[in-house]
């Protein structure tokens, strides 16, 4: 075991390293002088700009601003932002919010999505299978943004059950209904994979063995069937959990939630570049240490699995 863990440590080096090179290139290759953008519409002063280039490394040569800034992220330093405010107080400030709402969709998805999945696998063919079959469609069919006007407007607007915007980010109750929405699209995968995964593993040797042993209905359902079937499940919840802080721009900016997917998107529009190659850095570690912990979880689901 910790040989195998010491080996993917070593693969998600090279890893690392390409994805952050990667998102570099990009945000500096872009066209456009995000310095000068400083300025909006006003004359730039030259000595200001090269002032301002030379702190941010921008007079140097790609290779090397890459290397600079790699050299501070291993100090925890991710750079100052172009208004001045250091990179890791903007994340500081924006992860535990996002942290949260992607905890909450994630609970979502675990618990609706292996429930509607385990229903309609148990009993395949049954209206309560094609029901969820038809709603997980729907879900899939419709856009986030489409799905999450939708929700705001019947359940906050219409009801009055929950706020139309987040008021306070550290209030779970008013992260629930923007938490259900992130989640929808990876929930609908969710049951879907479970019920194919359920239907494969009830036609298993395993499994009729367990039923000619006489063992009790729930001991079948939850130590064979739902442990087996659970593996691809687990790999698409690992990664997913990374895709969730990263892909909430649409759902944080449908709720007006200050999180990473907000900062983002407004780092971005104002081509506000050490924010955001800061803030993908850290989700390229995330889905790293996520895609580990995936593999790690194997063993325990399916005890065949051996690390070499």
């Amino acid at each position: 075991m910790g040989s195998y863990v010491l080996r993917r440590v070593l693969q998600m080096i090279p890893v690392f390293f390409g994805a952050t090179l990667l998102i570099f290139l990009m945000v500096y290759t872009l066209p456009g002088d995000p310095i000068a953008a400083l300025f909006g519409d006003k004359a730039a002063d030259p000595a200001q700009v090269a002032s301002l280039k030379h702190q941010y490394y921008l007079d140097q040569p790609l290779w090397k601003q890459y290397l600079h800034y790699m050299g501070n992220v291993f100090q925890l330093d991710f750079g100052q932002s172009f208004t001045g405010r250091p990179v890791s107080s903007i994340m500081a400030d924006a992860f535990p919010i996002t942290i949260r709402l992607a905890l909450v969709a994630f609970v979502f998805e675990i618990v609706v999505g292996l429930a509607l999945g385990l229903v309609a696998g148990l009993y395949r063919g049954s209206f309560a299978d094609t029901l969820v079959l038809v709603l997980t469609l729907i879900v899939i069919s419709i856009p986030v943004f489409v799905l999450g006007y939708i929700a705001q407007n019947i359940f906050a607007i219409k009801l009055g059950w929950v706020t139309a915007t987040v008021q306070n980010s550290t209030d779970i109750s008013e992260l629930l209904l923007p938490g259900a929405v992130l989640a929808s699209l990876s929930l609908a995968y969710v049951a879907r994979l479970t019920r194919t995964s359920i239907g494969e593993n009830l036609r298993a040797d395993y499994m009729r063995t367990a039923v000619a042993k006489g063992l009790p209905r729930r001991t079948i359902i939850g130590r064979h069937l739902l442990r087996n079937s659970l593996i691809p499940v687990v790999t698409f919840l690992g990664t997913d959990l990374g895709a969730l802080m990263g892909g909430a721009i649409v759902t944080e900016g449908i709720f007006n939630i200050q999180g990473v997917g907000n900062v983002l998107y407004k780092a971005i529009r104002t081509k506000e570049g050490p924010t955001v190659v800061g803030i993908v850095t850290v989700l390229v570690l995330v889905y790293l240490v996520a895609s580990l912990v995936v593999d790690l979880l194997y063993a325990v689901l399916d005890p065949r699995i051996r690390y070499a």
